[in-house]
């Protein structure tokens, strides 16, 4: 493969790397679907101080990445959010949150806003990603795997941020648990997900008390990861069950899967005085949990969590809010922590070989036809990287 020298923006360590002179991508075509392309220019030209440049070596499939190309098609757009890689240059204004602790040959994972409208060239499944040092990432401890970093990524992690944080208005957090003499129930709805496993942890570690709904046969799964109780999302008798548990005090519910279904049951399972219903799909407004009046129903779009404009529209589109990048900045280094110290682990992988851009486009089949549970599916760009 040929390469060059290219000269990297001032302060950056190195000053000067030798790449390839193009990267292979997935992108969009006219419709929207994922193809192989091999003629993509490098992110060296969009390096900005805070960035650090990354050589991919596995990615994690994301609803997003079908689902975003599918309702929002762009041409040219690379597809991808989450990653894990080296480092391989560090910008000038990355010691603002690491201080000096991030090194060249790192292990890191991480998230970018892929399918991207305003930003054709942001994307995770591609050979090299400039990243956002001081949000959406994290570095790798030695007794994390690349494939658990991969599923870490940052898709979970940044979405929960806004959740608990602007729709559920939690206070309780890891660094300051809740106290309270009777538990604190906060519903999730799809817990075996990658993103409701890390809520369970996240919440149990800030002093709720998380129960989930899922298949029977995932139910070890989200008790492994912290939940005190797990109902069958299918049962006729759930949202009683729910009720009955919780003695018809549930105010706080996050569903992760924002279905019909999950829709019809969450709006039976609060309790009299209703509460804060979390959702992570446009919510139907004829649905019955729309039409509690005591319950505010907030619908998050995890992407808000980088900090710039959401260019989407029909309700998905959010304005650059800094606040909100703030505060994911702040509970990606709690979390930081929370993985060095071994207290949240990653949800459980399923890695598919072969892997490579073909390994991925096969992923997102599998992802949309509804091809796996309880896992999550990662694709190492080489077949030697899992070695």
């Amino acid at each position: 493969m040929e390469t060059v020298e290219y000269r990297l923006p001032d302060g950056f360590n190195p000053p000067r790397i030798r790449l390839p002179r193009q990267q292979t991508a997935i992108v969009q075509d006219a419709e929207g679907k994922g193809t192989i392309r091999h003629d993509q220019s490098l992110p060296v030209h969009r390096l900005e101080p805070h960035h650090v440049l990354v050589k991919t070596v596995a990615v994690s499939i994301n609803p997003c990445d079908w689902k975003m190309p599918s309702k929002f098609p762009t041409e040219g757009a690379r597809i991808g959010c989450d990653f894990t890689g080296t480092v391989i240059a560090i910008g000038p204004h990355v010691k603002d949150r690491w201080n000096g602790s991030l090194a060249l040959g790192d292990r890191v994972c991480g998230g970018v806003h892929g399918s991207n409208p305003i930003d054709l060239e942001s994307s995770s499944f591609v050979q090299f990603i400039a990243a956002d040092a001081n949000n959406l990432l994290l570095r790798l401890p030695e007794h994390v795997s690349w494939e658990a970093g991969a599923v870490l990524g940052a898709a979970s992690v940044s979405t929960l941020s806004i959740v608990f944080d602007t729709a559920l208005k939690l206070t309780g957090t890891p660094e300051k648990p809740l106290v309270t003499e009777k538990p604190f129930y906060v519903l999730v709805y799809g817990a075996s997900t990658n993103t409701g496993t890390m809520a369970l942890q996240l919440l149990k570690l800030s002093g709720y008390t998380p129960i989930a709904t899922c298949s029977p046969h995932n139910f070890p799964l989200v008790r492994k990861f912290g939940a005190a109780a797990a109902f069958d999302y299918r049962s006729p008798t759930c949202a009683d069950d729910i009720r009955s548990f919780t003695g018809r005090t549930l105010s706080h519910v996050l569903d992760v899967i924002t279905d019909a279904r999950s829709q019809m049951l969450c709006g039976n399972v609060f309790g009299r005085g209703g509460g804060m219903y979390a959702v992570l799909e446009l919510p139907d407004p004829e649905s019955p949990v729309a039409k509690r009046r005591t319950v505010k129903t907030e619908f998050v779009v995890g992407l808000a969590a980088i900090g710039k404009e959401v260019a989407l529209s029909g309700g998905y589109e959010r304005p650059a809010d800094h606040r909100v990048q703030a505060r994911s900045a702040h509970d990606f280094a709690v979390v930081q922590r929370l993985l060095d110290e071994d207290k949240v682990r990653a949800h459980p992988a399923k890695v598919i070989s072969p892997g490579g851009f073909s390994g991925i486009l096969e992923g997102i089949k599998i992802l949309r036809d509804g091809g796996t549970s309880g896992e999550k599916l990662v694709v190492f760009l080489e077949e030697t990287a899992e070695k």
